[in-house]
């Protein structure tokens, strides 16, 4: 008879999934919260999206490839979300840093809002969502009660801390508006990943 092979354990058989709360997969009220929540991401990517294609037709702003120099002498920094990203993925860290990202953008917006007071209703209908999803994330960490990480505040290369630094020129504050708006949008990119993740679990 040939030699039998060992039987593994069927854990070793079963993929790597990120870390997820106990429970949370079945969890109505939460998958409720999730799609939700999807949505109101998506309504907001659109928002960003309209006003991205406002500075573009506006200010003649539409590749970042043509304005990366520019971008270093600003110091324009991304919120961070690598607690988000598929390796690194943890719960409470991820849904942390959406909550602290969506913070710091909604500052961010005060210098798109000062671009473009012709579009004033639209910008500030963009900063009350994003009040509002932060709020959403951190009632839904509470109701959850996973753990609340706070993240350092981004520091530029200026040496200022907070949403943006300041602009030395119309120009630069134009470009700074510019990429404002595509960070944002990339975050909210990867903020809709994450939580389309958990919504599939």
């Amino acid at each position: 008879l040939p030699p039998r092979l060992p039987v593994l354990p069927l854990l070793l058989l079963l993929p790597v999934l990120p870390p997820v709360a106990p429970a949370l997969s079945g969890d109505q009220d939460f998958q409720l919260f999730l799609h939700k929540n999807l949505e109101f991401t998506r309504k907001i990517k659109g928002d960003v999206a309209a006003l991205q294609r406002v500075v573009c037709d506006t200010f003649q702003l539409c590749q970042e490839e043509e304005l990366l120099l520019v971008r270093q002498d600003l110091g324009i920094a991304q919120a961070p979300l690598e607690q988000c990203h598929s390796r690194a993925f943890r719960t409470e860290g991820c849904f942390s840093q959406i909550r602290d990202g969506l913070r710091a953008y909604h500052g961010s917006l005060a210098a798109v809002l000062e671009l473009l007071p012709g579009h004033a209703g639209l910008v500030e209908t963009l900063q009350l969502d994003a009040a509002n999803l932060s709020s959403n994330i951190q009632q839904q960490m509470e109701d959850l009660g996973l753990a609340t990480v706070t993240y350092p505040t981004v520091t530029y290369p200026t040496g200022a801390r907070g949403p943006l630094p300041a602009f030395s020129s119309r120009f630069h504050h134009q470009v700074g508006g510019f990429f404002i708006l595509a960070n944002f949008q990339r975050f909210l990119e990867t903020a809709y990943r994450a939580l389309r993740h958990l919504a599939r679990l």
